[in-house]
């Protein structure tokens, strides 16, 4: 039988959550136990795919092709565990699934309320999403007070109340802020959060105090008192190096052997060397490399989430620091390149929309000429195709299709279909729903044997996820080989389409059109990024630096 741990969050959004719970997986894993975990986001959307990154950050995409929460992708980094559709799912969702059976009769002309039909549904995909695991941690999103996360809290009391508190355990994130005018602690943010929470019917069995530093004494017996939690299960999650110390810190105060006692788990002690050794490596590198990411979301970095913690990955198995400098593409439309002079490689990751476009081909087009490391990401890799076919194979007017729908040399267009993983032709143009017109999910991609890709993955085949609309046309892509551009990864099947390029004499150019990122992990990295920054520090080392 799973066993359920629901994890709540208080007084303020963005307290961390998503990494608090991956960290408590994770230290279940570390003792032997599976472990899945599950998001419930409060939001009306179906799924995040077509939010603005600005409001929602990165949409991270399972290997199913489901476009979820960025939660997800700091799942995957901490657990063994693969995301899949089952593990994120929207109130938009929950709701669209029950009008569709009331539509149906399958209620029976019943009234529909929330109580139970919405509650009853939630309760269902928590089920599924916890089947053939031993824990299923499950985070609710938003915050308790919040009237969107109401029908989510009142199905995790009811599941509690069927399950038995045995088999389930509440563990609630809360802000504890420290007043500098004071000089003091508050708790009272912490006591009123709980008291809301306990309102619901929900008692909180472990406090997660949310702090910039460790919590004194005094306050944890005063937490403890108020808020009917016992004393050793109010925890500080204080401010620390990287996220990836979190789980020692945790460990330290013995939160997985108090989620062991409470679910009557009988399981070996855990190893945390893994975690001693990242956290160690990111905290003392041998060495130094400049990036310059070069995107339009730069205002907001929670947009590129898993790339960015990809080149830290990178950087804990080469013992790098990696300085990512963020670079306004549409700052690069006017020839000022001085933001990219000192930099060691140069990175341009995906996105969708015109804005910044002529920016990261000009970012493309300083990369090549002046033989800096480059890096492209979807978007980023159609970007250089486009920079290749003006500048190089004489198409002066090439462009993407999404940017100039009436080009004269479409180098990048949509495919009027798509056969999808299960080997029905999806029909995709303009028109149609943009969640409809996706590659999504793991795709194949075959390696030439003799390519910087092939160097880089030691492998002939490889598979990696993808979410883009815009392929290479193939109708052109001759007329770009034919002047030295290399297509080193092809999708398998009919198709055959660009999946990766490169410029052979350049020191390192390479742009795929899948998302490598979504694959790395701080255990073992993702050889791609790895090359990417060793590339950077031999660039480094050849201007002296």
């Amino acid at each position: 039988m799973t066993k359920y741990i629901f994890v709540t969050g208080g007084v303020v959004s963005s307290l961390g959550k998503g990494i608090a719970g991956a960290s408590i997986a994770s230290l279940l894993e570390l003792r032997g136990l599976k472990v899945t975990i599950i998001k419930l986001d409060p939001y009306i959307n179906v799924d995040p795919g077509t939010m603005n990154p600005f409001q929602h950050g990165e949409v991270f995409v399972t290997e199913d092709g489901a476009e979820t929460d960025l939660d997800l992708g700091h799942y995957e980094r901490f657990i063994s565990t693969r995301m899949q559709k089952k593990n994120n799912f929207t109130t938009g969702q929950v709701y669209e699934t029950v009008i569709k059976k009331e539509r149906k009769g399958d209620y029976l002309g019943k009234t529909v309320q929330v109580i139970p039909h919405i509650t009853d549904e939630i309760k269902t995909r928590i089920k599924d999403g916890g089947v053939g695991s031993e824990i299923a941690l499950v985070e609710v999103g938003g915050t308790v007070g919040d009237i969107e996360s109401l029908p989510f809290l009142e199905a995790i009391r009811q599941l509690a109340q069927e399950l038995g508190r045995m088999n389930t355990c509440f563990i609630h994130l809360t802000l504890v802020p420290y007043l500098p005018s004071a000089g003091e602690i508050k708790t009272k943010p912490t006591q009123h959060s709980v008291k809301e929470l306990r309102e619901i019917g929900i008692q909180p069995d472990i406090l997660l105090c949310r702090m910039d530093r460790p919590l004194p004494l005094a306050e944890k017996k005063k937490i403890s008192l108020f808020c009917n939690v016992a004393e050793k299960a109010v925890i500080a999650c204080y401010d620390v190096t990287s996220i990836y110390a979190v789980p020692r810190m945790l460990h330290n105060q013995e939160i997985d052997n108090i989620i062991c006692e409470h679910l009557h788990l009988d399981v070996a002690l855990a190893d945390l060397s893994v975690w001693d050794n990242i956290a160690h490596n990111l905290e003392y590198p041998y060495h130094t490399v400049d990036v310059a990411f070069v995107g339009k979301y730069v205002d907001l970095t929670e947009s590129y989430k898993s790339l960015n913690e990809a080149l830290i990955h990178a950087g804990i198995h080469t013992q790098t620091k990696v300085n990512v400098h963020y670079v306004d593409s549409e700052k690069l439309e006017n020839d000022n390149f001085s933001q990219l002079e000192q930099m060691d490689a140069i990175l341009v990751p995906g996105g969708f929309g015109k804005r910044g476009v002529e920016g990261k081909i000009k970012a493309v087009q300083y990369a090549r000429e002046n033989n800096i490391p480059y890096l492209g990401i979807c978007l980023g890799m159609q970007i250089a195709v486009i920079e290749f076919a003006r500048h190089v194979a004489g198409l002066q007017s090439a462009n993407s299709t999404e940017f100039e729908t009436k080009t004269p040399s479409p180098v990048i267009a949509m495919l009027t279909e798509w056969r999808d993983k299960n080997g029905i032709w999806q029909e995709r143009n303009e028109m149609t729903d943009l969640g409809g017109t996706m590659r999504l999910g793991i795709q194949e991609c075959k390696i030439r044997p003799d390519s910087l890709a092939h160097k880089i993955y030691a492998k002939e085949l490889i598979v990696e996820r993808h979410r883009h609309r815009y392929e290479v046309n193939n109708t052109l892509i001759d007329q770009l080989t034919n002047k030295g551009l290399v297509v080193s990864g092809v999708s398998t099947g009919a198709e055959k389409l660009a999946e990766i390029i490169e410029l052979p004499n350049h020191p390192w150019f390479f742009a795929c059109q899948f998302h490598p990122e979504f694959t790395s992990n701080p255990k073992t990295g993702h050889p791609l990024f790895i090359a990417y920054v060793q590339a950077a520090l031999a660039n480094r080392a050849k201007k002296g630096k």
